[in-house]
């Protein structure tokens, strides 16, 4: 009997052993399948959201290019894309001391974009210089507000002392340009805008349907009572689409003092927040209002509407650039400048709402928002130490792992050109072999819990009963 009732423990023990291991294999496999399907959902989400976002394009494309519009571009004011950064180019071609261009490209599921951006820099051999104050300039994000990128074509100009402001001398001038280095995108949405130029007036959003100014990842996604996808569409995910990509990389790696987006359809100088009906709190806050109330009262003669962009036009928006960059790039001074608007044209109407339609308005419209940019460039680092971008905390500047290695590698490609593309595919392939780094590690912590419960369970069977 003695022999029997030490039989029985090491009988339980090798059941408890068996089915211990069939628990920790069936679990493993259940997470290995878990694990695959979580590296491909995010791949068949969007490939779903795709064709659902493609579906919409199509069903609305027809309807939309025959959108009545009675005033048509005049092309004896606006340049075409083409010859408009053909301009650009020449320009930085002629002023090679003070100004750089580079074409930063991205794409994806075959849709493709290319952003021209412009660098300004006193001296050309301190443009990497981060001791100088930092200038981020976006212009053309809606396909529709050509005047905007006519705007850029202005500043650009004046930038290389071939045209000069009123009142405004060559060494004044020089005096502010000093410690500055200026980004300037000067079409942010070139594909949006060829459709604009092929006949759809009307079109705000990118070659694929998206609007880029939604496509941001601040409480991307939301939509309001009156959301309309003509308008709003924010596209399948945060940052889905290449002209957010490449603004993002470059804002990240830029790392600007000032930040403005400049659109049409109204004239206001806004600040933070569009996707909330308040202003941020504290100095960052007041400095940002001092200088808009500065800029209204000498180049807007008061007409301009100032405040947040969600208080102040009527409707909150959502995955906005301008809060992007105040919340995460942590930008102390974000804004979004609206610089034209015909409020007697009719909604059909979308070049004259948007754009200046006679020659007077046109040049008018270009001096005084040129004048207002170069206040922002003298007024700029007066109101914010370039060493400490003050107000604004580090510590809060919480950005992904994908952003970091995006934003380092544009910054690097910027110095070094063509020859960090190799780099930066090894760094995808490094993200991917992280992931999967991460995901194995996870499943053998696992492996090793359930070994030590094994063994527990082990210690506890072989305990005669």
């Amino acid at each position: 009997m003695e022999n029997n009732r030490e039989a029985r423990p090491v009988h339980v023990h090798v059941q408890v052993q068996l089915s211990s291991r069939r628990r920790v294999s069936v679990i493993l496999l259940v997470l290995s399948a878990m694990g695959a399907l979580f590296l491909l959902l995010p791949y068949l989400l969007s490939l779903s959201a795709s064709f659902s976002t493609h579906s919409i394009a199509l069903a609305t494309a027809s309807a939309d290019l025959t959108r009545p519009s009675s005033t048509p571009i005049n092309r004896d004011l606006y340049h075409s894309s083409d010859a408009l950064i053909e301009q650009i180019r020449s320009l930085v071609h002629r002023h090679p001391d003070k100004l750089t261009v580079e074409t930063i490209r991205a794409g994806n599921k075959g849709y493709k974009s290319e952003i021209t951006v412009v660098t300004y820099c006193h001296s050309r051999k301190d443009n990497d210089d981060k001791s100088k104050f930092r200038i981020l300039l976006s212009f053309g994000q809606h396909g529709r507000e050509l005047i905007t990128s006519e705007l850029a074509l202005r500043i650009l100009s004046i930038l290389s002392e071939e045209q000069f402001l009123p009142k405004m001398d060559r060494a004044s001038l020089n005096g502010i340009l000093e410690n500055v280095v200026i980004k300037v995108v000067p079409m942010e949405n070139p594909n949006g805008r060829k459709l604009v130029e092929a006949g759809n007036l009307c079109e705000r959003r990118n070659g694929r349907g998206v609007d880029l100014n939604r496509n941001w990842s601040v409480d991307w996604g939301k939509k309001e009572k009156d959301y309309d996808p003509y308008e709003e569409n924010p596209g399948i995910a945060p940052f889905s689409e290449p002209e957010t990509q490449i603004m993002r990389n470059l804002a990240i790696s830029f790392d600007p003092h000032i930040w403005v987006t400049v659109h049409s359809g109204m004239e206001a100088l806004f600040m933070p927040y569009d996707h909330k009906n308040i202003t941020p709190n504290g100095l960052p806050s007041k400095r940002m209002r001092l200088l808009l109330e500065e800029l209204n009262n000498v180049h807007c003669q008061k007409r301009c509407m100032i405040g947040s962009g969600g208080g102040s036009v009527g409707y909150l928006a959502h995955g906005t650039a301008t809060d992007y960059m105040y919340d995460v790039v942590r930008v102390p001074m974000s804004f979004t400048f609206e610089i034209y608007g015909d409020s007697t044209a009719t909604t059909k109407d979308c070049f004259k709402m948007f754009n200046p339609v006679d020659h007077t308005t046109f040049t008018r419209v270009l001096n005084d928002w040129a004048a207002a940019f170069f206040t922002i460039f003298k007024l700029g680092p007066r109101r914010i130490d370039a060493q400490s971008k003050a107000g604004v905390p580090k510590v809060d500047k919480w950005v992904s792992i994908d952003e970091y290695f995006d934003g380092y590698l544009m910054g690097r490609r910027n110095r070094y050109g063509k020859k960090m593309e190799v780099l930066e595919v090894g760094m995808q392939e490094i993200r991917t072999y992280f992931r999967l780094f991460l995901l194995s590690s996870v499943l053998l912590l696992f492996m090793f819990c359930s070994r030590i419960s094994k063994t527990r369970r082990q210690i506890v069977s072989a305990i005669p009963v």
